[in-house]
């Protein structure tokens, strides 16, 4: 349909892929460190954060099973088993919401998306719906067939 017409003079390269790959790396520390922060929520330790300069050099105690690792002061951890649960949990639900943002964003900005079509409530703000019903028969000849002139 559209995709005949409308060519993209612009090629992909290296730059794309690379930011989709740091986003996936950035977006796996964070669920880490928020698995690990819910499991000890609820364990009793309270809500702990790493200070930034301990947010990736903690990460490999995270992974190894250690709740504490990189937090100071904190007198009772999650179990392995617990940070396990959380991790996974909250591992499942950042990997659905990126897949749903993905979906929307494919369908919003990818090559299947309308070029140049206005939505329904954008073509009401802009030409008022008398006009829109004044000319419905040049905007839509299939369903509103012209006047006198149409049945010539």
């Amino acid at each position: 349909m559209q995709r005949e017409r409308v060519e993209d003079q612009y090629p992909w390269t290296w730059e794309v892929p690379l930011a989709f790959v740091c986003g996936l790396v950035v977006l796996g520390v964070f669920a880490c460190q928020l698995g690990r922060s819910v499991a000890n929520w609820f364990a009793g330790a309270g809500w702990r954060w790493p200070t930034p300069d301990r947010l990736v050099s903690s990460l490999s105690g995270v992974l190894a099973g250690d709740a504490a690792a990189g937090l100071p002061g904190v007198h009772q951890a999650a179990s392995a088993t617990s940070l396990w649960g959380w991790l996974t949990v909250v591992g499942l639900l950042m990997v659905t919401a990126t897949a749903v943002a993905g979906l929307l964003a494919w369908r919003r900005w990818g090559p299947g998306r309308m070029r140049g079509m206005a939505s329904i409530p954008e073509a009401h703000e802009l030409l008022g719906e008398d006009r829109l019903w004044k000319v419905r028969h040049v905007v839509r000849p299939d369903l509103y067939p012209g006047g006198w002139k149409a049945r010539r």
